[in-house]
């Protein structure tokens, strides 16, 4: 990519938002372009298609959305809906009415049917049902593919679609109304060992697997899409690893040292409840999307990763992340 040209970064202030623009940052992109939700509502077509005529960027990310857990999903499925379907189609159609260069749409791994065959592959998409708790956001974000391909098709646009896994990092949202299943984890244990409480109840039986990988991580990925890549359909991005969250909680209680946890197998099997932990931005750097506690070194690894979140220590970790394309990986140390 030239790194003179303008990127637009829609949802910039979010954690995959920020991450992709301190990514372009660092590659040397001098022209990166952002607006807060105050000054620009993608909601507000009229208003999203004058800025992206006006500016002419070369390139959008659009990695804003309305995000949320399974709680917030259930409680306002309209509202995740309506609103990542109309911010999707605004930035879509504004772009190709400003004669965007490219373009690249950022989704979720929810797109796919609840029972996909594990691992999963892109042609599982609209193969079967959704997850019911989160199935107004996958619908929008299929929607947001969907649109990418029809304007390629139609138009010759180059947009392209990426959906990562579970993503985790910089700026996580511990909400407790609407954070993830990692960020709750951590603060619901966190908040449990400065109780003192001596065990700890999780939803769900724990035998879910989940794939996690660092918003970092993903906008490496990002970049080297946007550069290389220009395909339809959509293409997923993440660690090749999973994990039940059985593990993952064991992984978190020895990083917090919390002294035990039980899964609540009468509750849905959905993971962990969602808790607040306003005040940490920066949790964990980049490193749970490799280990799974098959191997030793690397569960000991995370520990230590996972112990520097709480600033009981500092160590080095791994970091990978995979792209689908015909078989490309890409791992890296970092020291």
């Amino acid at each position: 990519m030239d790194r003179s040209a303008k990127i637009y970064v829609a949802g910039h202030r979010g954690m995959v938002g920020s991450a992709i623009v301190r990514a372009l940052r660092a590659a040397g992109h001098t022209s990166v372009l952002t607006r807060p939700s105050a000054e620009l509502d993608l909601r507000d077509g009229a208003a999203t298609r004058a800025f992206l005529a006006a500016e002419r960027p070369a390139y959008v990310v659009m990695a804003a959305a309305r995000v949320g857990g399974i709680k917030a999903n259930s409680a306002q499925p309209y509202d995740f809906l309506y609103d990542n379907l109309v911010m999707a189609a605004n930035v879509v159609e504004g772009a190709r009415h400003a004669g965007v260069r490219k373009l690249l749409f950022l989704g979720s791994s929810c797109i796919y049917p609840k029972l996909a065959p594990q691992p999963i592959r892109e042609d599982s998409l609209l193969t079967g049902p959704l997850e019911v708790t989160n199935e107004a956001y996958a619908v929008a974000k299929i929607a947001g593919i969907k649109l990418c391909d029809h304007a390629r098709a139609q138009y010759g646009c180059d947009y392209i679609s990426a959906m990562p896994c579970n993503l985790y990092g910089t700026g996580d949202n511990f909400s407790l109304e609407n954070s993830h299943v990692l960020p709750a984890m951590i603060r619901k244990m966190h908040e449990a060992k400065l109780r003192g409480d001596a065990s700890l109840k999780l939803w769900g039986t724990g035998t879910p697997l989940r794939e996690f990988l660092h918003a970092d991580d993903l906008a490496e990925a990002c970049l080297m899409l946007l550069g290389r890549y220009s395909q339809p359909g959509h293409i997923n991005v993440g660690s090749g690893e999973e994990l039940t969250i059985r593990d993952l909680a064991g992984l978190v209680a020895m990083a917090r040292r919390a002294s035990s946890w039980t899964s609540r197998a009468s509750a849905p099997s959905v993971g962990s409840i969602a808790s607040p932990w306003p005040t940490v931005s920066a949790m964990l750097t980049p490193g749970i999307s490799r280990i799974t506690p098959k191997r030793g070194a690397e569960r000991r690894a995370l520990v230590q990763k996972c112990k520097s979140a709480f600033g009981l220590c500092k160590g080095a970790n791994v970091r990978c992340w995979r792209l689908a394309v015909g078989g490309w990986e890409r791992n890296k140390s970092i020291r």
